[in-house]
């Protein structure tokens, strides 16, 4: 039988808290703050009410190297608005390659892929990298704020281009391969770039993908790039140009250390100076530029990264993710901790859908991340890791991307290992970081998000504003954090920025997310909240009922809407399969016994495919506006979707229902 939302199905050990960073926090703030905690719920309070004295002992716990200490901690609390570490002078790459002094030699950088052999990147060779790159761009003009941006896969050399964009005062934008042509424009078109790197090619699930018609139509419709890179073998160009001078990534470097002599300096900049641009991952309209700045993502994933995910020195951190997702600049900030980082460029179900915990095997990685729907694949075809890999150094499962049910945890700790810390994680492209996530002096509970993270004053909130327990309602956020946006690009006066998080609680932040938050301080995440089911004036999140979907074999997949007060399920059935009635009174028992009357729909349909972001999120909210009649071409992007043929099934579907 599988677990119940809530049963805890596993508790550190001591020699597990002993040696936590947690702990170490703990007894550093007793040492050199006077402060003594009793255990998370304590420091967290703390962490929310003393901004200023929570952010400077994260500054000073971690001895952040800056040419000049901030002034104050935070200037304004109110949201948006709050400026953080005014005064400070200092850079974000500077911090990451820090560690390149304590072990050089140490691995920086495991590089797989489905063609090469694997890579290993020291700390000296990554830093030397970096160094190199970055005096080649200050020798092509490249000056701080010139925005930078990248069309790689998921690389050493993607990497290398961030750090060493950053390390020079330049801003970083990146989009993976996968991506079409318009897609890149509509998010790269908005920056104004001066530099963009690319890949002529890439590999993916066995089959080389050629890019070259991509990579001209984006330079070609951005008219201030004055220089690509081409990142490839030897010192072959593809094509040039006109207006742009064209590089091989060879060369570049070749360049760069003819040009180095005496100590690189890293760029120091304000605490108001953009990092990277990050992009909303909407499917209509342009894409939100999100701003973010050295010293907020540097202080938040200090944070992040030494606390919800406990990474040291020892660590190797192994996250399947593209580099269009802000997981992969995640990624990057666990350097922070001086780990080992590995990277996969290729699918994640490559040979077959053993492929992450081959790769888990091989690199030695003691963490591994992934999505729930990824490790429904897995049970699926009934797969054993433990079984037929050795993942003795593998800690801990961190599972990001959509909320998790009670069965994905137990697929974990039945067919991977016992003695496993699996944390659900929440958070989000717009802050790059964890809103909620693991606690590593705390018990796994089933399905449940085992607490806020350090720093976010998380809150649930019922439409009218009030704070609930042990009911459904909006995340939100209730004071400021220092990785929110700095803004949107080109935004004036923040009225899209104001619009998309503050709109509905005046000075507090909105996530997007239906959540649930119980007395322990657990978080269970039910979906994106605009996608709600308003089932006659009660809220269901969609992910309820997905859960129950899964466990029907029939099935193969789903996808859940209401409108105007009618729910809708659409279900994808198995090749040469049909959807019968005694399958659909079978779903709505299971729905009924397994939720409440309220989650049974009103009609039950098949559809060929269900829809699908590249990034994996379901249509729910597109495929809920064709129905209402909107016009398929205002409600996705069809190169931001896997299979575009599946959302037109849906605008077919809508005609004919009307």
């Amino acid at each position: 039988m599988p677990p119940d939302w809530g049963e805890c199905l596993w508790t550190p050990s001591r020699s597990r808290i002993r040696n936590s960073n947690l702990l170490r926090f703990l007894t550093w703030l007793k040492g050199e703050r006077g402060l003594d905690f009793s255990g998370y719920d304590e420091l967290w309070n703390w962490s929310v009410s003393d901004l200023e004295g929570f952010w400077s002992a994260i500054w000073d716990h971690f001895g952040v190297e800056a040419e000049k200490r901030y002034d104050q901690v935070i200037s304004d609390r109110q949201m948006p608005g709050a400026v953080w570490f005014e005064g400070a002078r200092l850079n974000f790459s500077q911090n990451v390659l820090r560690h390149e002094r304590h072990m050089p030699d140490e691995a920086a950088i495991i590089a797989v892929s489905e063609d090469v052999p694997t890579r290993e990147v020291s700390w000296s060779e990554l830093g030397d990298s970096v160094r190199t790159l970055a005096t080649a761009l200050r020798n092509l003009g490249i000056q701080p704020g010139d925005r930078i941006i990248s069309y790689l896969p998921n690389t050493v050399e993607a990497i290398v281009a961030l750090l060493a964009t950053t390390a020079v005062g330049g801003i970083f934008a990146s989009a993976s391969p996968e991506f079409g042509a318009k897609t890149v424009i509509d998010r790269f078109g908005q920056l104004d770039p001066k530099l963009i790197f690319v890949a002529p090619s890439y590999r993916f699930n066995g089959a080389d993908r050629d890019k070259s018609e991509s990579i001209g139509a984006v330079v070609n419709a951005i008219p201030s790039l004055e220089h690509v890179v081409y990142v490839s073998s030897g010192h072959q160009l593809g094509s040039s140009f006109p207006g742009t001078e064209s590089h091989s990534w060879d060369s570049l470097m070749e360049s760069g250390r003819a040009l180095s002599s005496g100590p690189f300096e890293f760029e120091q900049v304000g605490h108001d100076h953009p990092l990277w641009i990050l992009f909303s991952s909407g499917t209509t309209g342009l894409p939100k530029a999100i701003v973010q700045s050295h010293v907020g993502i540097l202080l938040e994933h200090l944070k992040a990264q030494h606390f919800t995910a406990e990474l040291t020195h020892g660590s190797r951190i192994f996250f399947y993710t593209t580099t269009s997702w802000m997981v992969w600049n995640s990624l990057v900030c666990t350097l922070l901790t001086g780990c080992s980082i590995v990277i996969y460029d290729g699918s994640p179900v490559y040979p077959d859908a053993s492929a992450l915990w081959q790769i888990t095997e091989s690199t030695g990685a003691t963490v591994l991340g992934c999505s729930p729907g990824l490790v429904q694949k897995m049970a699926a075809v009934q797969m054993t890791p433990a079984a037929n890999f050795d993942l003795a150094k593998l800690e801990m499962i961190v599972l990001g991307g959509a909320p998790s049910t009670p069965e994905t945890f137990s697929w974990l700790y039945e067919n991977v290992k016992k003695d496993l810390w699996v944390t659900s994680q929440t958070g989000g492209t717009d802050l790059c970081s964890t809103i909620a996530g693991g606690i590593s002096l705390a018990p796994v509970y089933a399905g449940e998000i085992q607490g806020a993270a350090l720093g976010i004053h998380v809150d649930c909130l019922s439409p009218s504003g009030q704070s609930l327990r042990n009911e459904t309602g909006e995340l939100v956020i209730r004071s400021p954090s220092p990785s929110m946006p700095l803004g949107f690009w080109k935004d004036q006066d923040d009225a899209r920025y104001r619009e998309s998080y503050f709109s509905t609680y005046p000075g507090v932040w909105q996530q997007g997310d239906l959540c649930l938050i119980n007395d322990r301080g657990g978080l269970y995440v039910f979906g994106r909240s605009d996608a709600t089911l308003n089932r006659h004036g009660v809220r269901i999140g969609t992910a309820e009922i997905y859960r129950t979907l899964d466990s029907i074999s029939e099935i193969e997949d789903g996808l859940v809407v209401c409108v105007s007060d009618e729910t809708i399920l659409f279900v994808q059935m198995p090749a040469g399969k049909a959807l019968t009635n005694e399958l659909g009174d079978e779903i709505r028992k299971r729905l009924k016994l397994e939720n409440s009357p309220r989650h049974v729909p009103d009609k039950i349909v098949q559809a060929p495919a269900i829809p699908y972001t590249l990034t994996g999120k379901r249509l729910e909210v597109p495929v809920r506006r064709l129905l209402e009649g909107s016009p398929i071409e205002q409600v996705a992007d069809p190169q931001m979707l896997r299979d575009a043929a599946a959302l037109e099934w849906f605008e077919t579907f809508s005609a004919v229902a009307v």
